[in-house]
């Protein structure tokens, strides 16, 4: 499996040593920067990159790092066909695969140390999508919605009220 991998500036440092350490374990790591730390530089484009790379190359993964892990999960999503989440814990990281089918991870390497942060990584990797029916509906919900942009249905048949936009 591939993993594509971006960060910002404040990921620089994890991103290097998940790139080690991931390298260490079989996977095949492929950087898409920064290559060097700068502490003004622009996350989007790197982010950008790693899932753009990651949707493009089906079957492997994206990681995509920054102080939080927000602003580039955010980032990340902006990319059809996407689907990153934010993750923490084992307990955020599994059902990121498991029930949403994410394809990029987004760790904070700010709010956890090295170390917490590489389990969390290393469960996403191996988990696999549970392909249970109540997921998939989700997820099949969600690709209409971003091949239609039709606000879908519930599967209770209710529509959702007062939808409103960002404007």
């Amino acid at each position: 499996m591939k993993i594509h991998i971006g960060s910002d500036h404040a990921g620089h440092r994890l991103k290097a040593r998940l790139v080690d350490r991931l390298t260490a374990l079989g996977y095949d790591l492929i950087d898409c920067g920064p290559n060097t730390y700068r502490e003004d530089g622009n996350h989007p484009s790197y982010v950008i990159e790693a899932a753009h790379r990651t949707v493009a190359d089906p079957g492997n993964r994206g990681i995509v790092i920054g102080g939080s892990g927000n602003g580039e999960v955010i980032a990340a999503n902006k990319v059809v066909d996407v689907y990153a989440a934010l993750a923490w814990s084992e307990g955020t990281a599994r059902p990121a695969r498991e029930h949403n089918d994410a394809d990029v991870i987004a760790p904070g390497a700010c709010t956890h140390c090295a170390e917490m942060t590489e389990k969390p990584v290393r469960t996403f990797l191996t988990a696999q999508s549970s392909h249970d029916l109540r997921h998939t509906r989700r997820i099949d919900m969600l690709h209409a919605y971003e091949r239609t942009g039709e606000i879908p249905t519930a599967v209770d048949g209710a529509a959702p009220q007062g939808a409103g936009s960002r404007g």
